[in-house]
């Protein structure tokens, strides 16, 4: 199994691109809220679908539950992508 090099730069790349693909309103910036970008929960699903096209992290309905920020997105990505999952 193929591991991808993932670096902050290219997720955030792939996540503002990825918001703006699906229709997200307003500047796309790590301290956005889902809300200021007028994102509801089918947006994020297609959003985490995009996130594991492009860097191979698979983002389930728990992992994301929680995020508010885009950059809180930004971080979850980079962490599951680093093989850390020592939060149990």
């Amino acid at each position: 199994m193929g591991t991808k090099e993932v670096s902050e730069t290219a997720v955030e790349k792939v996540i503002f691109d990825g918001l703006t693909e699906i229709g997200a309103e307003g500047e796309v910036t790590r301290a956005a809220t889902f809300e200021d970008l007028d994102l509801d929960s089918l947006d994020l699903v297609e959003l985490a679908q995009i996130i594991e096209d492009e860097c191979g992290v698979e983002l389930d309905g728990d992992a994301v539950k929680d995020v508010q920020t885009v950059g809180d997105v930004v971080e979850l990505v980079i962490t599951r992508a680093g093989g850390a999952s020592d939060d149990g």
